[in-house]
């Protein structure tokens, strides 16, 4: 009789690599035509906690109770646009066609770039480029370049910032203003989204290094009448004889773990401004006090404490909320058993 049986473990990352930066890379954006505002955020994975909130999810079992929700705390002090960059269509896909730094960068950004910055000479007119810009009408989008600031924070045992690209959404008019406005300037979680809305988080995995085919796709190991020498953890055969090699497909060994993943509509419970009011008795375990801005993000994020985490608008929500959530009371309680 012909049995059937799912293979073990998803296709669906293949091939598991190890991700090529610690610094997650977000290929698309969604669209947006509102006020002028980044899109994206960043900050450092501190750790989990709990609160209880006024269930307002509709026709939910519990609408309109309290319940109590994990939460992962996010602290995201403020970034520093760095430059801004504008794009152009192609045949061959989106094309710089702009590009402009700030004249006074912050020194520790010469920790990334690994050149100095002092003594630069200063660039052009920004006002005159700004009306060249506002003339063009082959331009697709705007972005900004960002910087973190972790030596604002002592969770993170670091000075040196991460740079990466944010789109800035809303009408190419009002978006090359708003770039060229907040070239150099600090902005805040709060500028950027607001609490009871849905995010998208992307960061990299906690690695886990070479694993062998039964932790790293979950294949079963093999007894005594399968294995008849010592080796059990291990799968039966690499495959048929023909076709003539080993297929892709087949559960091997290999690097598990440190992949980038995207999670898609986790919604933000809180944002706020000063740590202490959300930070255990003791500090976050293997992190310590908060001491910045942060946010509270409904449920559990890839990777591991101190890791970059970045957020971004929707890409695909599924549903929407009514105001920020109400909650009744979060846990400081202490994370290490006292």
């Amino acid at each position: 009789m012909k049995t059937h049986r799912p293979r073990r473990g998803s296709l669906a990352f293949s091939p598991r690599k190890r991700a090529k930066s610690e610094v997650p890379r977000i290929r698309s954006w969604p669209d947006y035509s509102g006020e002028p505002r980044l899109q994206g955020f960043a900050g450092y994975k501190a750790g989990m906690t709990h609160c209880i909130i006024v269930d307002d999810r509709p026709n939910s079992p519990t609408q309109g109770m309290e319940i109590s929700v994990p939460v992962t705390v996010i602290e995201t002090p403020p970034v520093r646009v760095a430059g801004i960059r504008v794009y152009e269509r192609s045949v061959y896909g989106l094309k710089i066609a702009y590009e402009r730094w700030s004249d006074n960068l912050n020194p520790e950004i010469e920790r990334r770039t690994g050149c100095k910055i002092s003594g630069l000479k200063p660039s052009s007119d920004p006002e005159k480029d700004l009306e060249e810009l506002r003339g063009r009408e082959d331009i697709a989008q705007v972005r900004a370049i960002i910087h973190t600031q972790p030596y604002l924070i002592t969770g993170v045992p670091k000075k040196t910032p991460e740079i990466m690209e944010v789109k800035i959404g809303g009408d190419i008019s009002s978006v090359l203003d708003y770039a060229f406005e907040t070239l150099g300037k600090e902005i805040r979680i709060g500028d950027v989204f607001e609490e009871g809305k849905l995010v998208d988080v992307v960061s990299v995995t906690k690695g886990k290094g070479f694993q062998g085919p039964v932790k790293r796709w979950g294949v079963i190991t093999l007894d005594a009448k399968h294995a008849r020498s010592s080796k059990h953890r291990r799968i039966g055969n690499l495959g048929p004889w023909n076709p003539h090699r080993v297929r892709w497909t087949v559960p091997q060994a290999g690097q598990m773990g440190y992949h980038q993943r995207t999670e898609y509509n986790k919604r933000i419970i809180s944002i706020g401004e000063n740590g202490s009011e959300i930070t255990p008795k003791g500090g976050f375990l293997h992190y310590g006090v908060v001491r910045s801005d942060y946010c509270l993000i409904h449920g559990s994020i890839p990777g591991p404490v101190k890791r970059l985490i970045r957020l971004r608008d929707p890409m695909r929500p599924t549903r929407k909320f009514e105001g920020k959530p109400n909650m009744v009371y979060m846990s400081t309680a202490s994370k290490q058993g006292v």
